[in-house]
């Protein structure tokens, strides 16, 4: 096959033949790199800019240029136009179908644009692009649309009580709002991570060039500021084989979705007749086939089970990186795919999460019930003998036995009498009944990040400003958002 007749790939004129069909349409990422069609055309019109700074194209070229990229950024940019994307059988990839629609448009001048650049800083700076984006978007709806609705739960509470558990063993007395907020830390967390992932990728590595820099003297900081970005990056084999922030930012989703599971779980777990601590929201919940009484934890279950797909993704690309040498090679190609994936999940994962924490609705009462038996305030028990002069060993020791001496009478700590207890110690008084109420073993816990109740008050005070700040940063989200992502994606 001649040159001419190769003419439609970019890479044609060291090649005697096209490449094997099969192969031909194997190696093509544009079927799912059609996704960053507005980040390359923002990086394209960056580009053209420092191409006019340098002196390959006029002013007036320049304003061509950008006016076809909007053009086909408005033709081709909406989440339905994918399909016309990759109608495109010649374009290898997103790159590729700019450039054809810019000769198409303007003839000779669009191939101007790819001077001084290639495609490996052009991929670099899309998905660099993409993920800053995406950063913004998991943070600004869904994190703080969470994490605000587990705070309204925690502030409905007010002072119910629940079983906290060790090993799965019912353990010491907590408020439900200090459960509640647990989890927020957890997403409080997962914001700063988010965060601190958007910050590290904020560098443009357009100017790079194929590996070892541009050809031309472009001033790379016209790009940078035009895209937004904090500078250029340092180094062009680091900027076009670096793909850290891709697995940083899968990385920071893997944890957001074990995060969602555990809740997932411990609603499960609550939601049976066993535990009976939740009513399960019918409107995300299914009924069995076969058993007429049955109603199935459906929502909880799956957010269990889509933490593997999304934890697959990050950990494809790790193994992707592995052992890859200096610069960009063709795998890199492969960590597109997981990150579209992992993005499109936990934005359904996070905006379903905030609806069904909505509609939670707690049994108190069960709860407050569990905590009254199992001698749950045995800890506090232990810490009235500390308070009488006794060590905490032997105060524990002493404890475990009037722990035993009740379990072979079938009755809880506060059923047994003073006579009783001091045969275990002279240290029993008639106070230690008041010490050892449910309310008063919550408040004996009364230390920062405790479960007294006025420690978890000033906790839910301060931990609602910070969600607020947070809703105001990142504002809401609406099922049509959330819906905009997956058809994206």
């Amino acid at each position: 096959m001649s040159n001419d007749k190769q003419s439609g790939k970019m890479w044609s004129g060291r090649f005697r033949s096209g490449p094997d069909p099969f192969f031909d349409a194997w190696q093509r990422s544009l079927p799912f790199d059609c996704i960053l069609l507005g980040e390359e055309i923002e990086a394209s019109k960056a580009h053209a800019l420092a191409l006019q700074a340098a002196g390959i194209l006029t002013e007036d070229e320049c304003a061509r240029i950008a006016g076809v990229l909007v053009a086909v950024g408005e033709k081709y940019g909406g989440e339905t136009s994918h399909d016309a994307i990759r109608a495109d059988t010649q374009a290898e990839d997103i790159h590729h179908f700019v450039e054809r629609r810019l000769v198409e448009s303007i003839g000779d001048l669009g191939l101007k644009l790819h001077t001084g650049r290639s495609r490996n800083e052009q991929i670099a700076t899309d998905l660099r692009l993409y993920i800053r984006a995406a950063i913004q978007s998991v943070l600004s709806p869904h994190l703080a649309a969470w994490a605000q609705q587990l705070v309204e739960q925690a502030h409905a509470a007010g002072e119910a009580v629940m079983p906290a558990y060790t090993h799965l063993q019912r353990a010491e007395p907590v408020l439900v709002a200090h459960w509640l907020l647990a989890y927020v830390q957890m997403l409080l967390r997962d914001v700063s991570r988010l965060e601190d992932c958007s910050k590290r990728l904020d560098y443009c590595p357009l100017g790079s060039g194929a590996v070892a820099g541009a050809t031309l003297p472009l001033d790379r900081a016209i790009a940078a500021h035009e895209l937004r970005f904090t500078a250029p990056t340092a180094n062009s084999m680091d900027a076009t084989s670096d793909r850290d922030f891709v697995l940083e930012y899968l990385q920071a989703l893997t944890l957001i979705a074990l995060h969602a599971s555990r809740f997932a779980e411990e609603i499960t777990l609550f939601a049976t007749a066993e535990f009976g601590f939740v009513d399960l929201p019918e409107p995300f919940s299914t009924g069995s086939s076969a058993m007429p009484q049955k109603k199935n934890p459906d929502l909880t279950e799956l957010i269990r089970g889509k933490v593997g797909r999304i934890h697959g993704s990050a950990e494809a690309v790790t193994l992707l990186l592995k052992g890859l040498p200096l610069a960009y090679n063709k795998d890199m190609q492969e960590t597109q795919e997981p990150v579209f994936a992992a993005t499109a999940e936990v934005h359904k994962m996070l905006y379903l999460l905030g609806a069904f924490t909505r509609a939670l609705r707690f049994r108190t009462g069960r709860m407050r019930t569990a905590c009254e038996s199992g001698f749950l305030n045995a800890m506090a028990a232990a810490t009235y003998l500390v308070h009488k002069g006794v060590p905490f060993r032997t105060a524990h020791e002493k404890i475990g036995h009037a722990v035993r001496y009740a379990l072979d009478k079938g009755v809880e700590l506060n059923s047994l009498t003073l006579d009783e207890l001091r045969q275990f110690g002279s240290d029993f008084g008639e106070d230690f009944y008041d010490a050892i109420t449910l309310e008063a073993t919550l408040d004996c816990h009364d230390v920062i990040g405790g479960t007294a109740r006025h420690r978890v008050k000033a906790a839910l005070h301060e931990t609602q400003a910070r969600v607020d700040a947070l809703v105001a940063r990142y504002g809401k989200v609406s099922l049509g958002e959330t819906e905009a992502v997956h058809a994206r994606a």
